[in-house]
């Protein structure tokens, strides 16, 4: 690769954005960060509660995560986010206008399932719905891939890198 990109590992929660992300990072040898980490305090309570998050409570969230991928622009970088939608994705690019999005989409069974086995984590299962209600599928002006989230960590990494590769 010629330039090393800003990549968003993004979808829904239980899709394994954080898993891919870091596994992406370490192939691109480029800093990891985790979206979740950006939260306030009173989002993380809102959702621990089984409140879904407003937009106004997302928008200064988006911002953090966007800064800290402009501040990589330089050495690249992954960051997993969720990014449903097409305006927080939007906030995202104000930062870095080249990112690239990997959409893990799949059917919800798979993240019932990973869910059932989550331990600690501050979002309910009782989101999913919401969170698959609220998803905007990757536009043809966006740039990046949907993968299906059920294939290994290891094919799902590849799969990214040959697209990175050929959208170059």
């Amino acid at each position: 690769m010629t330039a090393t990109p800003t990549v968003v590992v993004m979808g829904v929660s239980g899709s394994g954005k954080s898993t891919v992300g870091e596994a992406l990072a370490a192939r691109l040898a480029v800093p990891y960060a985790d979206g979740d980490d950006f939260h306030p305090a009173a989002n993380r309570a809102k959702m621990a509660a089984g409140t879904p998050l407003t937009d106004e409570d997302r928008w200064p969230w988006l911002e953090s995560v966007g800064e800290w991928m402009e501040a990589q622009v330089s050495t690249g970088s992954v960051v997993a986010c969720s990014a449903l939608r097409v305006a927080y994705r939007d906030v995202l690019r104000r930062h870095v206008a080249s990112a690239y999005f990997v959409n893990l989409y799949g059917d919800v069974s798979v993240v019932r399932a990973r869910f059932a086995e989550r331990k600690g984590h501050f979002m309910p299962e009782k989101l999913i719905e919401s969170q698959y209600a609220t998803l905007e599928h990757l536009g043809p002006d966006e740039r990046g891939i949907t993968v299906d989230f059920a294939l290994p960590v290891t094919e799902i990494v590849e799969v990214v890198v040959a697209d990175l590769e050929r959208s170059r």
